[in-house]
């Protein structure tokens, strides 16, 4: 005989309304599984949408898996929302819904809403809680400030798996804890402002990264539970440092106990392959025009800022929602109903999507990995863009890794791409990345792509990074990269923490900590850093001596920098550079520092003089260190 599941909800018909429209943000309060009090019982209220089910129940351990006792009751409203209470069951119990659909299929899925998944292999749900006694409000109160777009962001990008492991078991993951009470005196040693977690949400196929997601609300359980993943956020933010997730609205895996087909219909995903399908990844796509399918991923959105007190969202992949011909061949597409080849269904989500993060929390970022020229991805909607508050520029990170891979003797030929980027510039808030994908399987190292012997490779790779954190836009940097790591990422290992014993490697980390040191500590910097007048060419021409120097600008001029680069691996004698001011102008910061294992080719100061040069009335005559960068600021 069955035991009856006893009727109850957490659901109001203004609930089921706001879903239904599209307009619920906050499901995660409603559907899934909540450990509630009912009728003097404690248990587990379960709450799923599967319209095209003739049934479902709830399995798992406290029921032998079986799908006939505990069946769930159909809401009488066409919601297609089951749901029921469950006594005398709580936290910890491992379950899953059993589907049955309208024409016979018999599936097992996992909970769209848990809150833990089990580890992988396994992929039941685990009924939780995101409860946690949080001791971060003093950043929160603050966060404002830190997040607003003239203060510096400076991301450190990192994969939780392979970022560290632990030295007596390199196969076995550090737990969040364990990563926490290592990455925070990291990341203050090194000055990054922001860490950015490459996707946290569970995933049943690791070495997709996190990209395939199937527990869009459940923290990946190979490193614990949803309060050890907020104790590491907590320990960030009480050392004023803030959280950045990657998030994939995008697409998601075909595995069986995920969202795929999920009550025997193209419930999430579209039914038309031609929309429903990523031929890229062999991965199914949201259905962005079904309205409750914008109130899951808009919830979803609003469950790790809420929750998790994340302060940023990376949401991945958004060229392949915006174009219905994405990686896509003739005949594999339709046009849309004004014959275009925009996904005006993802459009309108975006924008939805982006009004209701902002409106629910103002202090946070949105920053779209956006890769062509859709216009005013970073611009706010009611000015037509849509909503994110910063952009990626792949282009600027093609153009300069493309320059600096060419032999120092061939850059005069490629000197535009270089120049070309500060063209288009300020069409966006834009992030300059340097992530994770250039230096995955096959694409080498960033110091493997560098050119010539060890010392320039290191060389060229410090310039590159002291030319990416003074240009305009904030700035990211995938882990590694920061000492040089030699090798491709691996997710599969740790970073090689050994190469630090050594001085090239040593001296990038000593250079870094001293960019980032000297970035958040120079407003001209990033007070500006979305605007043409926080920039100005002095020497964008010089192509037969690949030098180029550039002014960046604060709100204040007694904050204005000189920014001068040499990439030869030639000393530049005698070099005559207009300056705007008279004065004595410092070097703040020199790349070819012997401490950065440079050459030493260092002056601190250089008086300027009454010589008509570059546009300037003042001029100072400079001596540039091989393959080097120079930050110099006017003595006060």
């Amino acid at each position: 005989m069955s035991q009856p599941v006893e009727v109850f909800s957490l659901l109001t018909a203004f609930d089921v309304s706001l879903f239904r429209a599209g307009r619920h943000y906050k499901l995660y309060e409603k559907f899934g599984s909540h450990v509630v009090e009912h009728a003097g019982n404690s248990g587990v209220y379960f709450a799923v949408w599967a319209p095209n089910a003739s049934q479902v129940s709830v399995t798992g351990n406290f029921n032998g898996w079986n799908p006939h006792m505990h069946l769930l009751h159909v809401r009488w409203d066409g919601s297609g929302i089951w749901e029921g209470f469950i006594p005398h069951i709580g936290i910890g119990e491992v379950y899953k819904y059993h589907i049955q659909s309208t024409n016979g299929e018999q599936l097992e899925k996992a909970d769209p809403f848990a809150l833990i998944c089990e580890l992988p292999p396994k992929t039941a749900s685990i009924v939780g809680t995101t409860w946690y006694e949080w001791q971060d409000s003093n950043w929160i109160s603050q966060r404002a400030q830190f997040n607003s777009l003239d203060k510096p962001m400076s991301v450190y990008e990192m994969h939780l798996g392979s970022w560290q492991r632990d030295p007596s078991d390199p196969e076995r993951l550090l737990s969040y804890r364990e990563i926490a009470d290592r990455l925070v005196p990291y990341i203050l040693e090194t000055g990054f402002t922001h860490v950015e977690f490459l996707p946290v949400m569970e995933h049943p196929f690791y070495p997709s990264w996190g990209y395939q997601i199937t527990g869009y609300f459940a923290a990946s359980s190979r490193y614990g539970g949803p309060q050890d993943l907020m104790y590491l956020i907590e320990a960030l933010h009480q050392h004023h440092i803030g959280v950045i997730l990657d998030w994939v609205p995008s697409h998601y895996p075909g595995d069986a106990h995920g969202l795929h087909r999920f009550d025997g219909s193209c419930l999430y995903e579209h039914e038309d392959i031609r929309k429903g399908f990523h031929p890229d990844w062999k991965s199914y796509i949201f259905n962005y025009g079904r309205n409750e399918v914008r109130s899951f991923l808009i919830s979803n959105a609003l469950f790790w800022l809420d929750r998790y007190h994340v302060d940023g969202l990376r949401v991945d992949a958004v060229a392949s929602m915006l174009y219905l011909d994405y990686s896509r061949n003739e005949g594999e597409w339709e046009l849309n109903e004004f014959g275009g080849r925009e996904n005006l269904e993802a459009v309108h989500f975006l924008k939805e999507l982006n009004e209701a993060v902002y409106q629910h929390y103002p202090d946070v970022q949105t920053i779209a990995e956006e890769s062509t020229s859709w216009p005013g991805v970073s611009k706010p909607t009611f000015s037509g863009g849509l909503g994110f508050g910063m952009k990626w520029m792949m282009g600027w990170m093609h153009d300069t890794l493309d320059y600096f891979k060419e032999d120092p003797i061939n850059r005069s030929y490629h000197h535009h791409k270089l120049t070309f980027a500060t063209v288009y510039a300020y069409h966006e808030n834009f992030m300059l990345p340097l992530s994770h994908d250039e230096v995955v399987h096959g694409k080498h190292a960033l110091l493997d792509k560098m050119p010539g012997d060890e010392w320039q490779k290191f060389a060229n790779l410090r310039v590159l990074y002291l030319y990416m954190f003074t240009l305009t836009g904030t700035k990211l940097l995938f882990m590694g990269d920061e000492f040089a790591q030699k090798a491709e990422w691996n997710e599969n290992k740790s970073l090689d923490w050994h190469l630090l014993e050594h001085a090239p490697h040593s001296g990038m980390l000593k250079f870094i900590s001293q960019l980032n040191h000297t970035y958040k500590n120079q407003p001209a910097l990033y007070q500006k850093a979305f605007l043409q007048e926080g920039f100005q060419w002095v020497e964008q021409g010089d192509d037969k001596n690949s030098v180029f120097a550039y002014l960046r600008k604060g709100y204040e001029e007694k904050d204005d920098l000189l920014i001068v680069l040499n990439l030869t691996p030639v000393v530049r004698q005698d070099f005559r550079m207009g300056v705007p001011k008279n004065g004595v102008w410092e070097e703040i910061l020199n790349s070819d520092q012997l401490d950065f294992y440079g050459s030493g080719i260092v002056v601190s100061s250089y008086n300027s003089n009454t010589v008509h040069w570059m546009g300037f009335d003042q001029s100072i005559v400079m001596t540039l260190p091989p393959l080097g960068g120079l930050i110099l600021k006017r003595k006060a």
